[in-house]
């Protein structure tokens, strides 16, 4: 089987998206599946490893509104696949595949990775719709399989309007070796400065929600040192910014006071830097990749992720891959972490819950916590608290997240859509 895998970056700048195709494809690879991948150059970093000759390079063409690959039929007739698997939405992709494998009776599947959520079709919500009426919906409604990441994006997939066949199979992650993994009490930063570290690692944008978590993260700050230590602990930023956001959280803590650092100015050698990492509260380390990120996670001791929007976030799979404790909101559909007791789990304000998160779930008594509740919960746990509740993230992964498993699932989809066999089970009509 020749599967063809199409994004619209596979660089750092495709973030969760770039990894997951990457990662995906090199577990087909591993089971015997020609794998290949397509996608234009965006200038960001290289990803690795990816599968052999891969990824091929489309030509770009800017047009009003929309990079045009006037090559992509003939790079997909070059090489001819069984099936085309799209990756994101609102993309010249969504034009080019459905014609292509309509032209040659191939099927093709789309992942919208989260972009039919409300909360995400709300963001530029009249050019979306114009994109819907264009070819959108026609890429959709054509796609032999729609593949949702969990329950909810399926959900929505339907509230969308869309009637075709819906698999759901998460992202996975790959493991970690958990022998090299320091305990949760011994994790001293070199960002934090022997402080323990509560880790965001992912896109700087507003969809997570950061500018409410440091509202928590000064409201917990406010409270001082009653607490089980909780003048221990740093808050770290990781990511790479998205128009122009980090700068607005730096203003944001500054009027809040929050005493806060650039990790780069001081890398950089900035007459700026003067003071030790210790003094300052918020830290922003920039963008984490490769050894970069496998560091800050060996160091961190918690991580969060007060998102309004995901799809299924390969940031969250990670931390609780490297046992990690992790405070989440709904939108991350993770309920399978509040059920396995591990995660706390919090709304997506200070002050309580918003409209909009859903269900109830088994965290943290049974209840969606305000993001500095939440927050309070996690530092005054003991490290053994802290580092069992790792633990039961971990072994979650191991169940559940793997990229192996993930691989397995989405080739009986391939082969179910080929032709070949019964419907598989995680396929939804």
């Amino acid at each position: 089987m020749h599967i063809c895998h199409l994004t619209q970056s596979v660089s750092t700048n495709g973030g969760g998206i770039a990894e997951a195709v990457r990662a995906m494809s090199m577990a087909q690879c591993a089971d015997d599946a020609r794998v290949s991948v397509l996608s234009p150059r965006d200038g960001g970093g290289p990803l690795a490893p990816w599968p052999p000759d891969s990824p091929g390079w489309l030509r770009a063409q800017r047009l009003p509104g929309i990079l045009r690959f006037p090559d992509l039929s003939e790079r997909l007739d070059q090489s001819m696949p069984d099936v085309a698997h799209v990756h994101g939405l609102w993309t010249w992709l969504s034009i080019g595949v459905p014609r292509w494998a309509a032209r040659n009776s191939r099927p093709h599947l789309a992942s919208p990775h989260g972009m039919l959520d409300g909360w995400a079709l709300a963001c530029s919500k009249w050019k979306k719709r114009a994109a819907a009426s264009a070819f959108e919906n026609r890429h959709l409604s054509s796609a032999s399989c729609i593949h949702a990441l969990c329950r909810p994006e399926c959900d929505s997939i339907r509230a969308y309007g869309l009637k075709n066949p819906v698999c759901i199979i998460p992202n996975g992650v790959d493991l970690p070796e958990i022998g090299e993994i320091g305990e949760i009490g011994d994790r001293k930063s070199e960002i934090g400065d022997q402080k323990k570290t509560l880790l965001f690692l992912g896109r700087i944008h507003p969809k997570k929600n950061l500018t409410s978590a440091l509202r928590a993260w000064n409201e917990i700050r406010r409270q001082g040192t009653g607490a089980r230590g909780r003048e221990e602990w740093t808050f770290a930023i990781a990511g790479w910014d998205q128009g122009g956001h980090e700068a607005e959280l730096k203003e944001l803590a500054t009027g809040l006071g929050i005493r806060w650092a650039d990790v780069r100015d001081r890398d950089a050698g900035s007459s700026n830097f003067s003071f030790q990492l210790s003094e300052f509260q918020l830290l922003f380390t920039g963008p984490a990749f490769g050894e970069a990120k496998d560091q800050l996670l060996r160091s961190a001791s918690a991580f969060i992720l007060p998102s309004l929007s995901e799809g299924l976030p390969m940031a969250v799979l990670e931390a609780m891959a490297y046992r990690l404790p992790v405070l989440l909101t709904d939108h991350c559909n993770l309920p399978e972490a509040f059920t396995a007791n591990a995660a706390i789990r919090i709304g997506t304000d200070v002050g309580g819950q918003k409209a909009g998160d859903r269900g109830q779930g088994t965290g943290v008594g049974g209840q969606v916590l305000p993001i500095n509740e939440g927050m309070r919960v996690l530092f005054d746990m003991t490290d053994a608290e802290r580092k069992t509740m790792g633990q039961r993230g971990r072994a979650l992964v191991e169940r559940q997240f793997t990229w192996p498993q993930v691989a397995a699932q989405m080739k009986e989809v391939y082969e179910w859509v080929l032709g070949g066999g019964e419907k598989p089970g995680c396929v939804w009509d």
